[in-house]
């Protein structure tokens, strides 16, 4: 009998473990309230159209690790925003490789 017969088989021998995202639920719940934030002060996905994007959203990762405590403006830990610059960077990062263009999402 072959594995598409096989009840009850299913082949996700290799793939990412999805669900591994929910043990890190608190935090990227922290994450989305910065995002939350940009996106209110500036525009959903505005972070998209940042000329020279990576570097400067590196920098600002560095600035908030570097910082100790609450951010003023947002009211939200240096921690959290530095959380999101890094998710940022590698989206940006990962878009570049796969010839993603700037563009609104």
């Amino acid at each position: 009998m072959s594995d598409k017969q096989e009840f009850g088989y299913k082949h996700d021998d290799n793939k990412v473990m999805a669900s591994l995202l929910k043990d890190f639920a608190p935090a990227l719940n922290e994450v989305m309230k910065v995002g939350t934030f940009g996106a209110n002060k500036y525009t959903r996905g505005n972070w998209l159209l940042v000329d020279n994007a990576i570097e400067r959203y590196n920098d600002a990762m560095w600035r908030h690790l570097l910082s100790d405590g609450v951010d003023e403006e947002s009211g939200l830990d240096h921690l959290y925003h530095a959380a999101w610059n890094i998710l940022a960077v590698i989206t940006l990062i990962k878009r570049q490789e796969d010839g993603i263009k700037k563009h609104n999402p």
